[in-house]
């Protein structure tokens, strides 16, 4: 007997998006992308994995942060202005303590070489994590060959060739954009 549809959450409102981010910005220091989404579209399923892609994607071309970004956008989108400035608190307001923290004690024991190696590893698991979580989205969206050939084509400008982010949004937003209406066209 296959399992009913769970029913729609309910729209969160900015005390319910102040926590969930806050979480997120504990949890993922240095790396909160991946909480948030796992947030937003596992834990509280308000935003679908495309919706979450969408709002992402469109976090990393403004300028700052993107997943601060994506918070405001989120925040507004749920609750307004307050959703807005809940959801950034929450994202930022918890890590801000944490740092500050970890900076007096980075003051006080930098020197130690334990504590150097300790913070390579903290930043080799933290690109992990991006990764993964980038992959953990291309296969659930199962982007077309055409989108994962432009996405491979961004990675080798900046990665191989060092272009500026700006010129590779200039010159492969467009091609992208152009897939996609091609796409849709032909009905696929």
């Amino acid at each position: 007997m296959d399992a009913l549809p769970l029913p729609p959450p309910t729209p969160p409102g900015p005390l319910q998006l102040l926590l969930a981010f806050g979480k997120a910005g504990l949890l993922g220091f240095g790396g909160a992308n991946v909480w948030v989404r796992r947030s937003m579209v596992e834990e509280h399923r308000w935003l679908t994995e495309r919706e979450w892609a969408e709002i992402l994607g469109m976090g990393q071309v403004l300028p700052g942060p993107n997943v601060g970004n994506a918070a405001v956008m989120i925040g507004r989108r749920f609750a307004g202005l307050p959703g807005a400035v809940a959801a950034s608190a929450g994202l930022y307001g918890g890590p801000l303590v944490v740092l500050m923290g970890l900076m007096l004690l980075w003051q006080r024991f930098s020197e130690n070489p334990h504590v150097s190696a300790m913070m390579h590893g903290l930043a080799c698991a933290a690109a992990g994590m991006v990764m993964g979580n980038g992959f953990r989205m291309a296969t659930r969206l199962r982007p077309p060959p055409e989108l994962i050939v432009i996405g491979l084509m961004a990675v080798a400008a900046g990665a191989w060739w060092r272009a500026p982010l700006p010129l590779i949004i200039l010159v492969l937003g467009p091609v992208g954009i152009g897939a996609v209406l091609w796409r849709r066209r032909r009905g696929g």
